[in-house]
């Protein structure tokens, strides 16, 4: 990723929205403007009812599609289910707690051991990652008609920075659109084309792209306060399955309007003979109900194998990955269901720890997003080497940018 001069970000008009959408994003920007985000949404169940005929690649229009939207705005930035302490690493207990409990502080210790996090946990301060991804809609099946695949795919690629404890910014473009989502441990983020910038509700919670083996630290802190449930034999390595589920209270405050989030529970499957983290699963499910329209359920699964740990500065992080979503709708009339399923393919190529010139000021939220201009101005001010907005996404022809232009060497 080279040097490249910043640029003000052009931020659209700021429309409220709850929890970041892990269900299908609205299918025209104009209509972002017109209506809420969620008016939007059932705008969009509403179209969905009405086809007799599903295609997930029709009508493809420069790269805006709706299912250039849904692939990005499932597949892009998904956040993780619970908030982490910005306390340091966990000391394994065994008072007064249960077996489960227990046994998953044990393994996470093995976990921080293996990758090397504990070591370098006072040494580290943040971290800067580049890779490609290539994002692919492979199914589509509704109730009336047997399943079809589409093998349509797109390329891209992503940034991310990190700074410790609990602050990350991320840049992915897509087939000429790009997300950016961000967390300054307060608030998190997200900008996309077709719905401006809006800040999810409820306590700020990591990026679960980062816990796919690119920040063992945080995997830990967050499996810390998880429960081991068995084992598994994935691929080739028998595993110990750790548990970790959003509570009703914290599903509750990341519910709003018509959506109500009911369940949210990530699996992570850590190999028994490394100690690594090699499988993640979770499923998240949210009730939508409203005036016009039957109630509907969403249910996303994604399940990511995470492969090729290297050692970077004698910490491991994972350098290639594979993840399969599956979209599941589903209302109160047996025909009424529809599925989707979408893999991603990832590779990291460059990663650097304790980045020049990265500093708090690097991670504050547009003006937009917060409601205080000058502080956007600050956030969209000129960036050194490695900062947030010195990669991906300036306002410039987007054959020029390096990192897309390395997709086609």
């Amino acid at each position: 990723m080279g040097r490249k001069s910043g640029r003000k970000n052009q931020i659209s008009q700021v429309h409220t929205l709850g929890p970041l959408m892990e269900e299908p994003n609205p299918e025209a920007y104009e209509a972002a403007k017109k209506y809420s985000s969620w008016g939007v949404l059932l705008d969009w169940l509403r179209g969905q009812m009405e086809k007799n005929v599903t295609n997930p690649w029709h009508g493809r229009n420069g790269g805006q599609c709706s299912d250039l939207k849904l692939l990005v705005g499932v597949l892009g930035c998904p956040l993780g289910p619970v908030t982490i302490a910005s306390d340091p690493l966990p000391l394994l207990s065994i008072k007064d707690v249960p077996f489960e409990t227990s046994s998953a502080q044990y393994i996470v210790q093995q976990y921080t051991a293996a990758t090397g996090c504990i070591k370098f946990q006072n040494s580290i301060r943040s971290s800067y990652m580049a890779g490609k991804v290539k994002m692919v809609s492979t199914e589509n099946e509704i109730a009336t008609k047997v399943s079809k695949s589409y093998k349509a795919t797109e390329t891209g690629c992503f940034v991310l920075w990190q700074m410790m404890p609990d602050m990350w910014s991320m840049e992915l473009v897509l087939a000429e659109s790009k997300v950016q989502a961000g967390s300054d441990g307060k608030i998190v983020w997200r900008h996309t084309p077709w719905l401006g910038s809006h800040a999810a509700k409820g306590p700020p919670r990591p990026l679960r792209r980062a816990l796919q083996g690119l920040d063992p630290r945080t995997t830990a802190i967050m499996f810390a306060n998880a429960r081991c449930v068995g084992e598994k034999r994935i691929g080739d390595d028998d595993c110990f399955i750790l548990k970790l589920a959003a509570d009703p209270s914290m599903l509750q405050e990341r519910s709003d309007g018509p959506a109500e989030i009911i369940r949210h529970v990530l699996f992570g499957y850590f190999s028994q003979k490394t100690g690594l983290l090699v499988y993640l699963e979770d499923s998240h499910l949210t009730r939508i109900q409203a005036a016009g329209i039957n109630t509907v359920y969403w249910e996303t699964t994604i399940e990511t194998t995470i492969n090729d740990y290297q050692a970077v500065d004698g910490v491991m992080i994972a350098h290639s990955g594979r993840s399969v979503v599956t979209l599941f709708k589903f209302g109160e009339t047996a025909m009424s269901h529809t599925k989707t399923r979408m893999e991603e393919t990832w590779t990291i190529d460059d990663v650097l720890f304790n980045v020049p010139g990265l500093s708090r000021d690097s991670f504050i939220p547009p003006g937009d997003v917060i409601g205080n201009g000058s502080v956007g101005d600050s956030y969209n001010q000129k960036l050194e080497f490695g900062k947030p907005g010195d990669g991906i996404g300036q306002d410039q022809p987007m054959g020029k940018s390096k990192c897309l232009d390395q997709l086609t060497c």
